[in-house]
């Protein structure tokens, strides 16, 4: 009884802010979770508190929706030390999207700046890489697939296909095991603490820990030097600044647990 009761107080306020959102978020249980990282302060796994996740990136409609009622995040009123030169770059105009921007395609070209802005406005924040970690593990029936060797291998397969494909809508690719979608296979994304994550971009120096360092908490290495797609992710964050922008490099927010 005191198990399921347990349960519970963690199982129930995820499920309510899920569901407040209209389902627009996906509930996160949280608990310890086995990183592919390994960091010296947490050597028996990454304690992940409950959150929700947005079921799918956010979009360039939803996007454009939020430059309207906030338009100092326009490409042609934003502040230079917030976004680069390429922001938004591939809309028609500042306030239009155009045929290179459909409105169901995820939003791209945009910096955490922008990101976070967008999350905040929704009275939501960038999920941590922890937090993505821990989402995009699962695959359509498993809350942790990465030992399976041709789960692995759909993914790295996605990495071998050119960036300069038009992007498919979001939404289109199964839910996974929490009832997200679009973790693999369709863009990057920003996370809240993006760059502390400070890894060296040659594979040959994982598990080096004078090489891979993770401010305010040691060193950090890849514990399963398998999973390069995590490294991928990892090295292409942490060679970015806040306010860069890709053609390939979405987002989408998180909400805490009260």
């Amino acid at each position: 009884m005191r198990r399921l009761l347990a349960a519970l107080l963690i199982v129930l306020p995820v499920a309510g802010l899920a569901g407040a959102a209209g389902g627009r978020y996906a509930g996160m249980p949280g608990g310890v979770f086995p990183s592919a990282l390994r960091y010296e302060d947490q050597r028996g796994g990454t304690r992940i508190a409950p959150f929700a996740l947005m079921r799918r990136p956010v979009t360039n409609a939803e996007f454009l929706a939020f430059v309207t009622a906030h338009p100092q995040w326009r490409r042609d009123r934003v502040a230079s030390v917030l976004a680069e030169p390429r922001y938004l770059s591939h809309w028609r105009s500042a306030t239009e999207l155009g045929t290179s921007a459909l409105p169901e395609q995820p939003v791209t070209s945009v910096s955490w700046f922008a990101a976070h802005a967008y999350c905040e406005s929704v009275g939501a924040r960038l999920p941590t890489w922890s937090e993505w970690e821990y989402a995009a593990a699962a695959d359509e029936t498993r809350r942790d697939a990465r030992k399976d060797p041709a789960w692995r291998e759909r993914i790295l397969a996605w990495y071998s296909k050119p960036s300069n494909q038009a992007l498919p809508r979001a939404g289109l690719q199964a839910s996974n095991a929490y009832g997200v979608q679009d973790l693999h296979g369709l863009v990057w994304e920003w996370t809240e603490d993006f760059s502390s994550l400070l890894v060296s971009a040659d594979n040959r120096n994982q598990g080096d820990a004078d090489r891979l360092k993770f401010c305010g908490a040691g060193a950090l290495s890849m514990d399963d030097r398998e999973n390069y797609a995590v490294l991928m992710r990892v090295a292409m964050l942490s060679s970015l600044e806040a306010r860069d922008t890709t053609a390939n490099l979405g987002f989408r927010c998180a909400r805490s647990a009260k």
